[in-house]
């Protein structure tokens, strides 16, 4: 049995609201200062993700550090470090959501971007204010200590022995995926809509979409999901082996991106069936 919403929109009645997609350029946001503040949030969000990722990535390896005689369980293990950066995604974008929309992954933002949810130049501006925040928060990692960070590869993501290329790319690719699904079905106007009598915080599952990709990709990329991240510790640390494989680190998370966009759009959405519908209608 179909339902309410379902009927509605079956008699050209919505009991939602979708946005109209953004233009490609809107100069007047230049002018504005609340694109610029949704700028500065993307920025310090940003830092505060990778300072908190990229210190708990080399906390946990210094516990795990043989030459140091440690207590192999008294770290946080590849758990916790997934929990931190699911943990800190899902309070950044709590915090910054009203205000920048709470991107943080210049991923997330091309896959908005694709959708038509942002314009061209708020996408390229959030991906500069994003890279430069993760340059930033890699660099206070290293302020504070240096010689941990030095030591444990700064948090740095490489791809890890016995995996190829093609392996590490898919991983990118199906991890970005699922985070960017989550998010265009966390923020989606018609599922609000049909699920209002569930209490959805869109943050919670956004951040445990990148918990779970952490945990299934940790152990072969280091979990990049977000070029940002990645881009900001090799800047740091600096080491041929960060820029080695790189670029899986960006085409992985924009073509997960982009498949995401594509897939929620065009098929949960039914975007493609609506544009043909409008097509004929108007011959």
């Amino acid at each position: 049995m179909p339902n309410d919403v379902e009927v509605a929109e079956h008699h050209g009645r919505k009991d939602y609201h979708d946005p109209p997609p953004s233009p490609l350029i809107v100069a007047e946001e230049l002018t504005q200062w609340s694109f610029y503040r949704a700028l500065i949030a993307e920025f310090v969000a940003t830092v505060l993700f990778l300072y908190v990722g990229v210190s708990t990535v080399i906390g946990y390896k210094s516990t795990t550090d043989p030459n140091l005689d440690a207590d192999q369980c008294g770290g946080v293990g590849i758990l916790g470090i997934a929990w931190a950066f699911g943990g800190m995604i899902f309070v950044l974008v709590y915090c910054t959501a009203g205000i920048s929309g709470g991107h943080i992954n210049p991923a997330v933002t091309f896959g908005l971007f694709l959708a038509r949810k942002v314009s061209l130049i708020r996408a390229i501006l959030y991906m500069v204010a994003q890279c430069l925040g993760a340059i930033c928060g890699a660099g206070l990692v290293k302020a504070f200590q240096s010689s941990y960070y030095n030591r444990y590869g700064g948090g740095a993501n490489t791809l890890s022995d016995g995996y190829s290329k093609g392996t590490g790319l898919g991983a990118e690719i199906i991890g970005t995926f699922v985070l960017v699904y989550t998010v265009f079905s966390a923020t989606d106007p018609k599922r609000n809509a049909r699920d209002s009598h569930v209490p959805v915080l869109a943050p919670l599952p956004i951040g445990f979409a990148v918990f779970l990709v952490h945990l299934a990709t940790i152990h072969i990329t280091g979990s990049g999901i977000n070029p940002a991240r990645s881009f900001g510790a090799a800047v740091i640390y600096n080491d041929d082996k960060a820029w080695d494989d790189h670029w899986l680190y960006w085409v992985g998370p924009f073509l997960g991106a982009a498949a995401a966009a594509f897939y929620h759009q065009f098929v949960l959405r039914a975007g493609a069936v609506k544009a043909l519908a409008s097509f004929r209608s108007n011959a």
